[in-house]
């Protein structure tokens, strides 16, 4: 009168996968998988070797997990069903969500434009793998790093790419410090965002961050380590950039 749990589940088994089936699945979405974790790891890699937060376990993830959801699609729908891109219609969207979470907004600018685009497009990248296009996966794969890197530098080396930079400057007076940063910003005609001023163990110490051109930067800290107040001057990129 009752069914037990092994009388339950082989009608269910049954109505699945076999073994044998389960086991070709698995040897066609290795090789896929495998090539999605490589060419997300690459656009990773770059990216973590530029300390961004968007750094390679979190690119082979993302890459992984978007040709894992495009295979399952087909897979799941099965032979006679025409729609085989159910499951992977709802990549776009959630990859969506995930690159709206990365953009920062404050009062002065917005920082993480480049994470959330290459997050959109290494989650593109996964699904080509998943679907076993391999060849426009890896094409997809050298154009994002040329555009991270060699457009990168371009941008910057010809003043065009805008940076921020948080400026330390270190004195004995710390009000003459802050004077001699004003007007250094005045003379590039910067506002004056998020300063901080603290001392520590008789030295006064004033920070501030600027969004600039390389050739804009470049201005300002001569003309910060020319004021005869300033007595070291420290740059340090800002983690939120990009």
């Amino acid at each position: 009168m009752f069914l037990s749990a092994i009388d339950f589940y082989e009608p269910v088994r049954s109505f699945h996968f076999n073994e044998l089936e389960q086991m070709l699945l698995a040897g066609g979405v290795g090789k896929r998988l495998l090539v999605a974790c490589v060419l997300g790891g690459a656009i990773g890699m770059e990216r973590e070797y530029h300390r961004k937060s968007l750094g390679l376990r979190t690119n082979m993830l993302i890459c992984c997990g978007c040709a894992m959801f495009t295979f399952l699609s087909a897979v799941l729908a099965g032979d006679n069903n025409p729609d085989k891109g159910r499951v992977a219609a709802n990549i776009v969207q959630g990859i969506g969500f995930l690159g709206a979470g990365l953009i920062l907004h404050n009062r002065y600018r917005v920082s993480g434009l480049t994470n959330a685009a290459t997050v959109f497009v290494v989650a593109s990248i996964g699904m080509a793998c998943g679907a076993g296009l391999y060849a426009p996966a890896a094409l997809a794969t050298g154009i994002v790093l040329v555009a991270l890197t060699i457009i990168g530098m371009l941008e910057t080396r010809f003043n065009i790419k805008m940076f921020s930079l948080v400026y330390e400057v270190r004195g004995e007076d710390g009000n003459a410090i802050q004077v001699a940063a004003l007007t250094a910003l005045d003379h590039q005609g910067k506002r004056l965002v998020e300063p901080e001023r603290d001392v520590i163990a008789q030295i006064q110490r004033f920070s501030f961050s600027v969004l600039g051109t390389l050739g804009q930067h470049k201005v300002l800290m001569a003309a910060l380590r020319a004021s005869p107040v300033v007595s070291q001057l420290h740059t340090y990129h800002d983690a939120e950039d990009e």
